[in-house]
């Protein structure tokens, strides 16, 4: 991130091979800001809402051949009108960049609340707009899977239990999303993981980003209820075999 005289500059980028035009990225945007908020955010014409408050105005895209435009007018996130949101698909990656934003929050505020929500949307949107093909490796096979996670889970109750006499469920808790953030996005291998031979990763092969973890934490549990990898997919993130 860059700022300067009140004007932010951040750029998010995947690697992607894939051809996506103009009308694509665009389309994509819009109906991803609605999908990856879990329906939270939603569109009117070019502006996103939260319930009855629009959050962001954007002009009137301007789309090429592989990239799009989308100026930035106004909304409650907005300080004052100016600058854009890009998206462009060229050489080996998607890439998405705001330039010249003006937020309504001041800097600390901005880094520690709206920064972080920014980036994690914006590469689950661009791993969404990129697809899972071709794959970052061997997918790693379900036993495999289940038999890290029975691991994990098991260090982290033994944690637990030594860590703390009372109020174990919360400390639980804690050590579980600390434990498993901190070693996806260190190396992408939990314990569980080194002993099954297996890494999870970001779908284009990168590493998972704080975002991405924490977004496959939260919801790992639908993985349960429906008997598939639904927290990877959500997450733009595989499991692959070593």
């Amino acid at each position: 991130m860059k700022w300067s005289d009140g004007r932010v500059n951040l750029v998010d980028s995947v690697a992607s091979s894939r051809a996506i035009s103009g009308r694509e990225l665009r389309e994509g945007f819009f109906e991803d800001m609605h999908r990856l908020t879990l329906g939270l955010v939603h569109t009117r014409g070019t502006s996103l809402f939260l319930g009855p408050v629009e959050l962001v105005r954007f002009g009137a895209a301007r789309s090429t051949r592989s990239s799009v435009v989308l100026p930035i007018e106004g909304g409650l996130l907005v300080g004052r009108p100016g600058g854009w949101l890009r998206i462009a698909a060229s050489k080996g990656c998607l890439e998405a960049s705001l330039e010249g934003y003006r937020p309504l929050l001041p800097l600390p505020l901005y880094v520690v609340t709206q920064l972080p929500f920014h980036h994690t949307i914006t590469r689950l949107h661009l791993l969404h707009q990129r697809g899972r093909t071709p794959e970052p490796g061997i997918p790693a096979p379900p036993t495999s899977r289940l038999a890290a996670a029975a691991i994990d889970a098991g260090l982290c109750a033994a944690l637990a239990l030594t860590a703390a006499r009372r109020r174990r469920v919360p400390v639980l808790l804690g050590i579980v999303a600390a434990y498993h953030v901190a070693c996806w996005t260190s190396s992408g291998r939990t314990v569980g993981g080194l002993i099954a031979r297996q890494q999870v990763v970001s779908i284009d092969g990168s590493r998972v980003s704080a975002g991405q973890a924490v977004v496959r934490l939260l919801t790992a549990p639908l993985a349960a209820l429906r008997a598939r990898a639904v927290h990877d997919e959500i997450a733009g993130t595989e499991v692959i075999a070593d």
